[in-house]
C-alpha cells in the first residue's frame, strides 16, 4: 500500500530562490519536450517513449547548460509527467471512438510548473529538515512519522505562496482484521451531510456557504486591480491563500468523519451515485461541489482496510421511491422529504428510508442484514429518538431494512 504524508515547509530566502529557478527550468525542460513529442509524432505517427525523451534531456543539457543546474531524476519525473500526459491523451482518444463522452485533451505547454519530485535519491529526510541535492536543506514540520519505506519526495509551491513537502511511502501488505462492529447504510445528502441507516444524522458544514460573503468580496478587490500590476499579484495570492484555508477546513471535516465511521462499523454500504452528471445539470451544483461527495467515498474506501471495515457501492436506483418495509415503490418529488407508504403504512424520513434500502442491497442474503424487516432495539430507539421516524411508527418492528 502507498501512503502520502503532506507537511508544511519553511525555506529560507535563498532557498525559496532556487527553487523558483529549478521550477522555471523544469517548465522549459517540460515545454521542449513536448514540441519535440509533437514533431516526432507527425514524423513517424509514433508517440515520443519515456527512454527517448530522457535521451532527449541529455542533448537539451550540452545545448542549454543551465539546465544542470537541476537534479537529473527530477528532469526524469518531468519526462515522466509527459509520458503519463500522452498516454491518458490516448486512452482518451480509444474511449471517444468506443463512444464514450470525453474529452481528448491533448498535453499543452505550461505556463509554470509547481513541484520538483525525487522519485528514488537525491534526498535525505530527517525529522526537522529535508535535505534535497541542487537546493540544500529545507525545514519542515513533522506532526506524524511516516512509516515505512520511503519511496518518493515532493516539494510544492501552492497558489497562496505556502510550500509543502509530500513524502509518499510504501507500508508493504497488511493483513485484513475484521472490527466485527455493526453494518451501516449511508445516504449523502445536502439538507444533511449524511444519514446513516442506524437513525444517526450527520449535519453538513456547509464550509464555502458561511464564508461566502468574504469569499466574494476578495473577488471583487481582485477585480478591480489592474492587470499585470503588484497590486493585482498581492489581491491574487491573499485570496488563494482564503481558498486554500476554506479547502483545508472541509478537508480536515472529511477526514475527521470517515476516520470516525470506519472505526465505527465493520461494513459501510453506499450509493455509487454519477456525481459529474448531477454537477452538469443540476441548480445544486454548487452545493454538491462544496459537500466534495467524491472526496469523502475515496477517503472511506482507503481508510476503511487499515480499519477492519469493508465498503461496498450498491446501485442508488429507486432507493428513495422503494418502502424500506414492503418494498413498494411509488414516484417522490425531491421536494417531499417525508416517506409515507400508501401500502403498508410506513411513515419515515426519507433519507433514512433510502439508507435503509442502501444496506439492504449491499448484505442482501447476508446474516445481519436484516433483509426481512427486522431491527434491533437499540437501532430502533435511536432512530426514533432521532426524529427520522414517525413516534409509534416503530414498535418492535422495522421501519425498514436496516
Amino acid at each position: 500500500m502507498l501512503r502520502a504524508y503532506r507537511y508544511r515547509a519553511y525555506p529560507t530566502r535563498r532557498e525559496k530562490q532556487i527553487l523558483n529557478r529549478q521550477m522555471f527550468l523544469a517548465k522549459e525542460v517540460y515545454n521542449l519536450l513536448l514540441e519535440k513529442g509533437k514533431g516526432f509524432y507527425k514524423k513517424t505517427g509514433n508517440p515520443f517513449t519515456k527512454y527517448q525523451m530522457n535521451c532527449c534531456i541529455k542533448e537539451l543539457k550540452e545545448e542549454r547548460p543551465e539546465f544542470n543546474e537541476v537534479y537529473s531524476q527530477v528532469l526524469q519525473n518531468v519526462a515522466d509527467r509527459i509520458s503519463k500526459a500522452y498516454g491518458n491523451f490516448f486512452r482518451r482518444v480509444k474511449e471517444r471512438k468506443a463512444g464514450k463522452k470525453v474529452k481528448a485533451g491533448f498535453p499543452r505547454q505550461k505556463r509554470y510548473v509547481s513541484s520538483l519530485t525525487y522519485p528514488q535519491f537525491g534526498f535525505l529526510l530527517g525529522k526537522k529538515y529535508a535535505d534535497f541535492s541542487m537546493i540544500g536543506r529545507v525545514p519542515f514540520v513533522m506532526d506524524r512519522e511516516p512509516d515505512g519505506e520511503v519511496k518518493t519526495l515532493t516539494i510544492k509551491k501552492e497558489k497562496s505562496q505556502d510550500w509543502h513537502v509530500t513524502v509518499a511511502i510504501f507500508t508493504g501488505e497488511v493483513p485484513f482484521v475484521p472490527n466485527n462492529r455493526p453494518k451501516v447504510g449511508l445516504d449523502l445528502g445536502i439538507t444533511s451531510y449524511a444519514v446513516l441507516s442506524d437513525g444517526t444524522k450527520i449535519d453538513n458544514q456547509r464550509v464555502q456557504d458561511k464564508a461566502l460573503e468574504k469569499l466574494n468580496m476578495l473577488h471583487r478587490r481582485l477585480s478591480r486591480k489592474t492587470k499585470g500590476g503588484r497590486n493585482r499579484r498581492k489581491a491574487a495570492i491573499t485570496l488563494a491563500g482564503f481558498s486554500e484555508h476554506l479547502a483545508n477546513q472541509r478537508s480536515d471535516n472529511l477526514h475527521k468523519l470517515s476516520h470516525n465511521l470506519v472505526n465505527s462499523y465493520s461494513l459501510i454500504a453506499y450509493e455509487k451515485l454519477n456525481i459529474a452528471g448531477m454537477v452538469s445539470r443540476h441548480c445544486l451544483a454548487k452545493t454538491i461541489y462544496d459537500a466534495s461527495w467524491s472526496a469523502f467515498l475515496k477517503m472511506l474506501c482507503y481508510k476503511a482496510e487499515s480499519a477492519g471495515c469493508r465498503v461496498a457501492g450498491v446501485d442508488p436506483k429507486d432507493t428513495s421511491k422503494t418502502c424500506s418495509r414492503c418494498g413498494k415503490t411509488k414516484e417522490m418529488p425531491l421536494c417531499e422529504r417525508t416517506y409515507v407508504c400508501d401500502s403498508c403504512g410506513l411513515v419515515v424520513d426519507r433519507d433514512l428510508n433510502a439508507s435503509m434500502n442502501i444496506l439492504a442491497r449491499a448484505t442482501a442474503g447476508h446474516a445481519g442484514s436484516y433483509a426481512s424487516g427486522e431491527i434491533t432495539s437499540t437501532s430502533a430507539e435511536k432512530a426514533a429518538a432521532s426524529g427520522l421516524v414517525e413516534p409509534g411508527t416503530i414498535c418492535g418492528k422495522a421501519a425498514g431494512n436496516t
